[in-house]
């Protein structure tokens, strides 16, 4: 990984941008100091499993979930009933 200034990463931005989609990354430094490092966002594959439902079967609701505790928050909220 090699690094550069930020003049020179102003400069050759496009070219820069283009390695690090290749999966060269970098680091830009400032003075010599690195302050970031530039890498390729990695897309999903078309086939790749999606977090979104993932726990799918293993746990249940109850059915009266949106019931659940009610009478104690009446309670908490001064309703005698």
């Amino acid at each position: 990984m090699h690094t550069v200034n930020i003049h020179e990463a102003k400069t050759h931005l496009s070219r820069l941008i283009e390695q690090a989609t290749k999966g060269e990354s970098f680091i830009i430094a400032k003075a010599g100091k690195p302050l970031v490092k530039v890498m390729p966002l990695s897309a999903p594959e078309a086939g790749q499993v999606k977090r979104l439902g993932f726990m799918a079967g293993q746990i249940t609701v109850p059915d009266d979930f949106d019931q659940m505790g009610s009478t104690e928050i009446a309670l908490l909220f001064g309703d005698e009933s």
